[in-house]
């Protein structure tokens, strides 16, 4: 069974909704609820068009190689998973929110977490996504802006390469964060703000020179920075971001621009332009080449922002208060220095007392 919430139902519909499949999620991990603000609602950014977004990825459903364009996001779902691994704890329910074909999931195995549930915008991509051996697994048809799980519910949420198309995030880490219960993990990663930064720079420079002017070809990512200031306002602790980068040498700007719309990677933007002109594509090609181009082909730099974020528990390491540390930075070259004969001694003393 797979459960549809979008953010487009009407109120009278998720109550029809509530009061017909009650007894059904009683004792489920989700439920439906619509939002009241009792305070002036902060500004969202609307950047993204999440119904083009969903429709991009339906398409690569169709493709019969589909498989062939996902070496991007199956490295770095492995890498993700391997993060997970170092967490030595058994998690009762793990989300992988914006799951794709399963990058991440599918490699979770049953001493590592007993049910999965497997999140994306399109139910066509679910279809196509592998599940975990023995892990009892669900798939739910999800808006990353609309998350239905209720409150401290979750032990972990994971997600691979698919926030940078949300346009509410901080909206979306809020939910996250309440979702997850006390010392609840939030693990995922985003392309950051140097993602394909050779290619942004050619077509920007084919386009100023043949059109006069230039648009929006790329996305626009968000950086660390950024990152761990959203994760901070939205009360995560513990945190820890890094960041990877991943180079792919292609023949040309065609080849690189054709498996980005295998990926389902293709520009979503409101401001995106409609069309590239054949000759700005070959010209904005022998510029990459120029500036960028290597032995083999072109390279395209993917920008991988890797974090993980807790809910804060009382069982939680906390920093010693300021003040009680019994050495100084300042002394830290004096560390293998060798011990006086006089303190050893003084510390013989005290432990044989």
């Amino acid at each position: 069974m797979v459960l549809t919430v979008s953010s487009g139902c009407s109120w009278c519909h998720l109550t029809w909704l509530y009061r017909n499949c009650a007894k059904t999620i009683k004792n489920s991990h989700f439920m439906m609820r619509r939002c009241f603000a009792t305070k002036k609602p902060e500004t969202v950014m609307n950047v993204f068009d999440r119904n083009a977004k969903k429709l991009q990825k339906e398409r690569t459903t169709i493709l019969k190689d589909y498989k062939v364009y996902d070496y991007v996001k199956e490295e770095i779902g492995y890498r993700t998973f391997d993060r997970i691994c170092d967490i030595k704890r058994e998690f009762d329910v793990l989300v992988d929110l914006g799951c794709g074909r399963g990058y991440v999931s599918k490699h979770l195995q049953k001493e590592m977490v007993k049910t999965v549930y497997q999140c994306e915008i399109t139910e066509l991509l679910l279809k196509q996504c592998e599940k975990p051996e023995d892990v009892i697994t669900h798939h739910m048809v999800v808006d990353e802006e609309f998350i239905p799980f209720k409150e401290n519910s979750i032990d972990m949420f994971v997600s691979s390469l698919s926030l940078h198309w949300v346009n509410d995030l901080p909206g979306c880490f809020r939910q996250v964060q309440k979702s997850l219960k006390n010392d609840g993990a939030f693990i995922g990663c985003m392309f950051g703000g140097d993602t394909l930064f050779e290619l942004r720079v050619s077509l920007q420079l084919a386009e100023t020179e043949l059109e006069g002017g230039f648009a929006p070809h790329i996305s626009p990512f968000t950086d660390v920075r950024d990152l761990g200031s959203l994760l901070n306002n939205s009360d995560f602790t513990l945190l820890t971001i890094d960041v990877d980068e991943m180079t792919v040498i292609y023949p040309g700007i065609k080849e690189l621009m054709h498996d980005l719309k295998g990926m389902g990677e293709n520009n979503c933007a409101w401001s995106r332009k409609p069309m590239l002109h054949r000759n700005t594509i070959e010209l904005a090609n022998e510029k990459y080449k120029e500036m960028f181009g290597k032995e083999g082909g072109i390279p395209a730099t993917f920008q991988i922002i890797n974090f993980i974020g807790w809910k804060p528990d009382p069982s939680q390491a906390k920093p010693a208060k300021r003040g009680s540390g019994q050495v100084s930075f300042a002394d830290l070259h004096k560390i293998n220095e060798p011990t006086k004969d006089k303190d050893i001694s003084n510390d013989e003393d005290k432990h044989s007392k």
